[in-house]
């Protein structure tokens, strides 16, 4: 059974930094593609970065760009979020989530991903 959990939210004033981890357990994970995702109150759930199953590639969406880093290390099962000079728009609920096909770059569309992790809530105050 393939599980994925988040950890390193928490509440940052605006202009701090979070790193958030994604560990995950079930299928062989260097072998598939991650992504991030969030969803702030009221809104969907919205792409923000990715990377191929060696971290090869990375790929982000426009406006986080420069401030957040996505990172994996394969021996520990794990994807990272780097998030630098927060805002108060970047508070939401933050996901981790698995590619569907091995060796397959996935990007924003989240029906590529097959499993999701529960979030962790990032809160930025201003």
């Amino acid at each position: 059974q393939v599980q994925l959990v988040e950890s390193g939210g928490g509440l940052v004033q605006a202009g701090g930094s979070l790193r958030l981890s994604c560990t995950a357990s079930g299928r062989t994970f260097s072998s598939y593609s991650m992504g991030w995702f969030r969803q702030a109150p009221g809104k969907e759930r919205k792409f923000l970065a990715a990377i191929t199953w060696s971290g090869g590639e990375t790929y982000y969406e426009e406006s986080v760009k420069g401030r957040f880093a996505i990172s994996r290390d394969n021996a520990r099962n794990t994807v990272y979020l780097q998030m630098n000079g927060l805002k108060a728009e970047d508070t939401a609920v933050y996901y981790c989530a698995q590619g569907r096909l091995p060796y397959f770059a996935m990007r924003a569309n989240e029906d590529d991903y097959a499993y999701w992790g529960p979030g962790t809530q990032v809160t930025v105050s201003s």
